[in-house]
C-alpha cells in the first residue's frame, strides 16, 4: 500500500448510488485487507463482480509441496540454465526454485500474453523485472512495466500480464503474510518519511482505461495451493471508477537511494520491502565505504537467524566468483558465508561498486525444488576454501 488513489466515475460518499445516465445502478466493490481492518479500495462495477459460474481449468504452474532436507550448505542456482518450454505465458510459466511457510521464490518467463485472468488468492506477489517490457492490465487499469523494476501485485487482484516485444524474465516472490513498504519509512501521517530511500513520486501507478472488454471470460484463482477456473458472462475488467489505498505498482530499483557510511554497513540499510517473514533489499551501483581503512567488501557472517538470498541482476560482483546475471545464491542460516577468497583484501581502496542484485532475508529456512537442485552449482560450497 503506497497512498490513496482515486480515478473513473465515482459517488461522492461511499456505500451511496452511483447511476449511468440511463440511469442503470453501479455495483460497488469493497477490496479489503485485514478483514475490514487494514487497506482498502472501493471498485465501481458496471456488473455483478461475484456472478462468475465455477469452471474447471487447464492453467496454473507446478507448486513445490515438500523439499528434500539436504545438507547444510552455501548454494548457487544458474537460472539461465532453465530449459526453455517454448512459447509460454506467466500464469504457466513459474519455476519454484525455494520456499518456505512465508514465501516461494521462483524464476518466471514471460514470452507470451496471459490468455486468461488470474488472481492470486494466496499471497500477494513481488517481482523483480530481469529481462523485458509490457504491461499489467488488471481492474485498476495499466501499469507498464520495464527492466529493472518491481511490480507488487496485492492479493485477490484480477489481472494479466502482456509481455512486449522482447521475452521477460522475472523473479517472482509470493508473500503469503503480505508485502509494503517498512513502516519505519512513514511518518505518523502516512507519508514517506524525508530519510526513506524512495519518495512518493519514484513509484508507478496504474493508468485507469475505464471498462475494458479484451474477450476473455475466464478467471483462474489460486487459493489454498490449488488452481480454480471461473467463467464470468462479460469481461471482468468492467470498473468505472475506484477509490483507495490497494491497487498494483511498480518501483525501479534505480530510483532507490542507497547509503553510505564511513566503514561497511549492514544489509539492513537497503531494507526495500517488508514481508511477513522476509525483508528484501536492493543492492544499486553506490559509493564504496570512505573512513580510512575501511573495508568495502562484506565482512564474513555468521547469519544464525536467516536464510539469505541473492538475486544477481548485473554489474560486477567483486565478493563472489563464478557468479551471472540471473545468479540465485542461498547461504542458509548456521554455517558462516562471506566473500570468496582473495576478494576481502582486493576491495580495500575501491571507491566505487556497481553491483545491481536483490537480496531477500528470510526468518525460516528455505527448502529446495526439484528444479532448483536440477541446476546447482555443485562446486560453490566448497569455492570458499582457500
Amino acid at each position: 500500500m503506497l497512498d490513496r488513489m482515486a480515478a473513473g466515475e465515482i459517488p461522492p460518499k461511499h456505500h451511496t448510488e452511483l447511476r449511468t445516465a440511463s440511469g442503470k445502478l453501479i455495483y460497488e466493490e469493497c477490496f479489503t485487507r485485514r478483514g475490514f481492518d487494514g487497506g482498502y479500495t472501493l471498485l465501481y462495477h458496471q456488473r455483478r463482480p461475484h456472478e462468475a459460474r465455477s469452471v474447471p481449468t487447464s492453467h496454473g504452474w507446478p507448486l513445490p509441496s515438500s523439499g528434500e532436507q539436504r545438507p547444510l550448505a552455501r548454494r548457487h542456482f544458474k537460472t539461465f540454465e532453465l530449459p526453455s518450454s517454448g512459447a509460454v505465458a506467466p500464469v504457466d510459466g513459474r519455476v519454484p526454485l525455494l520456499f518456505n511457510e512465508d514465501v516461494v521464490i521462483a524464476i518466471s518467463r514471460a514470452e507470451c500474453e496471459d490468455p486468461a485472468y488470474f488472481s492470486n488468492g494466496d499471497a500477494d506477489e513481488l517481482l523483480f523485472v530481469h529481462q523485458g517490457t509490457g504491461t499489467l492490465r488488471s481492474v485498476f487499469g495499466d501499469l507498464e512495466y520495464r527492466a529493472g523494476d518491481y511490480v507488487v501485485v496485492p492479493k485477490g487482484v484480477v489481472h494479466r500480464f502482456i509481455p512486449g516485444s522482447t521475452p521477460s524474465l522475472w523473479l517472482r516472490v509470493e508473500c503469503h503474510g503480505g508485502v509494503g513498504l517498512p513502516p519505519a519509512f512513514r511518518n505518523d501521517v502516512g507519508q514517506l518519511r524525508m530519510d526513506a530511500p524512495y519518495c512518493h513520486r519514484d513509484f508507478r501507478r496504474p493508468r485507469f482505461v475505464g471498462p475494458l472488454d479484451e474477450g476473455l471470460r475466464h478467471v483462474v484463482v489460486k487459493r489454498n495451493g490449488v488452481f480454480h477456473g471461473f467463467e464470468f458472462r462479460a469481461s471482468p475488467l468492467d470498473v468505472v471508477g475506484f477509490d483507495g489505498s490497494v491497487y498494483p505498482f511498480a518501483f525501479p530499483i534505480a530510483s532507490f537511494q542507497p547509503k553510505v557510511g564511513a566503514v561497511h554497513l549492514p544489509p539492513t540499510v537497503h531494507a526495500t520491502f517488508q514481508a511477513s517473514g522476509a525483508l528484501v533489499c536492493s543492492f544499486v551501483p553506490r559509493p564504496l565505504d570512505f573512513g580510512a581503512g575501511a573495508i568495502p567488501c562484506p565482512y564474513p557472517h555468521s547469519s544464525v537467524d536467516v536464510d539469505e538470498v541473492l538475486f544477481y541482476a548485473g554489474g560486477d560482483f567483486v565478493s563472489r566468483r563464478g557468479i551471472s546475471a540471473g545468479s540465485v545464491s542461498h547461504h542458509p542460516a548456521g554455517v558462516p558465508h562471506g566473500p570468496h577468497p582473495g576478494a576481502y583484501e582486493a576491495s580495500i581502496g575501491k571507491k566505487t561498486t556497481d553491483e545491481l542484485a536483490v537480496m531477500l532475508d528470510c526468518q525460516r529456512p528455505l527448502l529446495h525444488t526439484a528444479s532448483a537442485l536440477s541446476i546447482e552449482d555443485a562446486g560453490y560450497h566448497d569455492a570458499f576454501a582457500e
